[in-house]
């Protein structure tokens, strides 16, 4: 047997119908669960009885969701009936009832799985909402008919969007391959619905797994880490060496200092110059610097080096970047990878270099819709990556609205180390503030007034250094 495994199979239809792709998640679940993995199964049902029996077998295990799991590795996988099928009459239709997608979030947000595995994951259906709450490794199969995928395509930019969250994809029918990635992209695996399909199944499981990050890191670097104190690191900042920043580096040091900050990332667009500048003048302010860089890619977005000599130049493919940043012993950091407002690595580019990711922005306050910071922190979770968060601001006043709270460190593997235990602490209502004052400072204003306005800013810091003594 492969690693055991804690897997949910989700199906679009009722837990009790005979069909076809029914029988295949019955037989594949019931052989997973036979080869020593635990299984449950989440799936519609035409029962009110089975449903609200669900419903209260959830509640009960609220203080501890793992118990859902339990018994069920020897051949009798768990069925959790999570929502009604409702009967459409003027159409002929099922639908499914409102508060399903409520008990599939709590569910999956609870129970500590492995692989979340969808099957026909096209909305509205179980599986469909299964793959928008998932913080798992997701495998979707596709079984329907070309009628029925083509019939999705209606919402396509929807579907494709969710179908990126899926790892691995199947098909059980030859030919069928061609035709979704015609309408939906990706690639796909035939799996026939056959005696062999668990085995199949459970080989994809064991790839996707083999890729997921070791959390623990090493444990000689966390003994030593233990007894260092704790400090305040935000990740993710600007100077006026940014084109699009007019935050001169003293403002910013001094302004990390009186925020409490023991640490600080300047990672500058595509320029080192003033975290070098930083970095020279941290022993003055208090506050230890380390030199980054965020580095635009030719197409898929951008990464951040951590810990940097020389500058990277931008332009280069994602992968080149990261041999860049790797070829100086940096730490790569991915800033806001799902922020779709703006060009950012996606799945189709994060997933061919996910064993070279350090680490992941899974907050920045910036990011206009919360749902994209959602979706780093689950891509995270299921692949094991550590987490880290910045405030990526342009403006002094941005510091701080985010910050990590870890163990001090020295180097790379200290702090890559101390990232992995460290706490996120974020504040609520700060977009609107900062963003106008970065309008403030970078447009409102003629460049003349903008100069004299930071030449003002530095003056002041430098009296209130020269009045405490440094």
């Amino acid at each position: 047997m492969s690693e055991r495994l804690s897997i949910a199979h989700v199906s679009p239809y009722p837990w009790e119908d005979a069909g076809e792709l029914s029988a295949h998640v019955r037989s594949v679940a019931g052989e997973l669960s036979r080869r020593g993995h635990r299984v449950l199964v989440l799936a519609p049902s035409r029962s009110a009885d089975q449903v609200r029996e669900t419903r209260r077998v959830v509640r009960a295990a609220r203080a501890d969701a793992a118990v859902l799991l339990d018994g069920t590795d020897g051949g009798l996988p768990r069925a959790l009936a999570v929502g009604e099928v409702l009967d459409v009459l003027s159409t002929r239709r099922q639908s499914l009832a409102l508060d399903v997608s409520r008990t599939v979030e709590e569910i999956l947000a609870s129970v500590p799985l492995d692989v979340v595995h969808v099957h026909d994951p096209f909305a509205p259906s179980t599986a469909n909402a299964a793959l928008r709450f998932s913080r798992a490794l997701n495998v979707g199969s596709f079984h329907a008919s070309g009628e029925r995928a083509l019939s999705a395509t209606i919402g396509r930019r929807l579907q494709e969007g969710l179908f990126g969250r899926l790892d691995a994809r199947t098909v059980s029918r030859d030919g069928a391959a061609a035709e979704l990635a015609r309408l939906f992209g990706g690639e796909y695996v035939l799996v026939p619905d056959d005696e062999h399909a668990a085995a199949r199944y459970e080989e994809t499981y064991a790839r996707l797994a083999a890729r997921r990050h070791d959390g623990a890191g090493a444990a000689d670097v966390a003994a030593r880490l233990a007894a260092r104190p704790l400090i305040d690191v935000d990740l993710h900042m600007h100077t006026d060496h940014s084109g699009d920043c007019e935050t001169p580096v003293e403002v910013l040091l001094a302004t990390a200092a009186e925020q409490g900050l023991g640490a600080i990332a300047v990672t500058d667009h595509n320029e080192i110059s003033g975290a070098r500048e930083a970095a020279a003048l941290a022993d003055r302010f208090g506050v230890k610097v380390i030199v980054g860089e965020e580095v635009k890619t030719r197409s898929e977005g951008e990464v951040i080096g951590l810990f940097l000599r020389e500058l990277i130049p931008r332009g280069l493919t994602l992968r080149a970047t990261i041999d860049a940043i790797r070829a100086q012993g940096g730490i790569v950091y991915v800033p806001h990878p799902f922020d779709r407002m703006h060009a950012v690595p996606d799945y189709e580019h994060l997933l061919p270099v996910i064993d070279d990711v350090d680490a992941i922005e899974i907050f920045n306050p910036r990011v206009a819709l919360s749902s994209f910071n959602e979706e780093a922190a689950r891509f995270a979770a299921k692949y094991r990556i550590t987490a880290g968060a910045g405030s990526d601001s342009h403006v002094a006043q941005g510091l701080g609205t985010v910050r990590i709270r870890m163990r001090d460190f020295d180097g790379p593997a200290e702090f890559l180390q101390s990232l992995r235990e460290a706490d996120i602490l974020t504040r609520s209502g700060t977009l609107l503030y900062v963003q106008a004052l970065k309008f403030l400072q970078t447009k409102a204003a003629p460049p003349a007034a903008r100069r004299a306005s930071k030449a003002r800013r530095v003056r002041r810091v430098g009296r209130r250094q020269r009045r405490s003594g440094l």
